[in-house]
């Protein structure tokens, strides 16, 4: 595997840095190749502004400024793909790309804040997943736009890795809600989105008061899961083009009839989707 390992955490000395030293270790000496953003240490910008566009930005006045004239707009989906076709994104997003096209796998690593990734790590999918690229790519064929299941990242793989501060109450019935729809906004809707192929997340629990024995647990269970990569467990989300979504994106009612929420769109092994003719 070629492994891009995206990491969202401020201490490298935490539970959170200790994993993704061990997860990239191994995947080393199984022979695979890791290529590191570590967004803390990099000092990434977070935040989407008109000068990561240059160029592009729609009217005379360019980036956006303290005195930028009222009538310039900025269309940030239609400069971000102005400035991709012509080479002039800010650096750091087109280094991110680099990473991106040489990567078949990416795994995103984060402690779980406020049920979802840390600021830092939601500005770099903002900044990097741009239009054009990731998302409002368009089938030659048909002219319609690749999504759920296919997309601008299509042929990789991603895994997200979280530390939870909660031990107990993570699951269907649980009070925290079950870990794959509470990152169904990341698993859904970014990776799917844009393509990739979903693994199972990685969860490592009562992250706050983990002892030794369970730091060697949860670091052994990361180990196997990456190694182990290539062949799953992935989430079986429903393709947009598998013939489960009608015209309007909706269900189509003979689909997993009475099932709503989250849960409709993954596939579930073993249960009816579609009513018999």
């Amino acid at each position: 595997m070629k492994v891009l390992w995206v990491l969202a955490h401020p201490e490298p000395r935490s539970l959170t840095g200790r994993l993704r030293d061990d997860g990239v270790r191994a995947l080393r000496a199984g022979g695979h190749e890791v290529v590191e953003s570590d967004l803390y240490a990099m000092g990434w910008n977070p935040v989407v502004t008109a000068a990561d566009f240059g160029a592009a930005v729609d009217g005379p006045a360019g980036p956006a400024s303290a005195d930028r004239p009222a009538g310039d707009r900025l269309d940030v989906a239609a400069a971000s793909e102005r400035a991709l076709r012509s080479g002039t994104l800010a650096a750091d997003v087109r280094a991110e790309h680099d990473k991106l096209a040489w990567a078949d796998t990416v795994v995103l690593q984060f402690p779980l804040w406020w049920h979802g990734v840390p600021a830092i790590m939601k500005g770099w999918l903002d900044r990097v997943f741009v239009q054009g690229y990731a998302y409002g790519v368009r089938d030659p064929r048909t002219g319609r736009t690749r999504r759920y299941g296919d997309g601008g990242l299509a042929g990789r793989r991603a895994l997200a890795v979280v530390t939870v501060g909660a031990g107990t109450g993570l699951g269907p019935r649980g009070l925290h809600g079950d870990l794959t729809e509470v990152l169904f906004p990341l698993l859904h809707g970014t990776f799917w989105y844009t393509g990739m192929q979903v693994a199972e997340p990685v969860a490592v629990r009562g992250a706050n008061r983990l002892d030794d024995e369970g730091y060697e647990q949860a670091a052994k269970t990361l180990r196997e899961r990456l190694l182990t990569l290539p062949t799953g467990p992935f989430v079986p989300y429903r393709r947009q083009d598998g013939g489960d979504y009608d015209t309007r994106g909706e269900l189509r009612a003979d689909v997993a009839p009475g099932a709503s929420g989250l849960g409709a769109h993954v596939r579930r092994p073993g249960r009816c989707d579609t009513l018999s003719a």
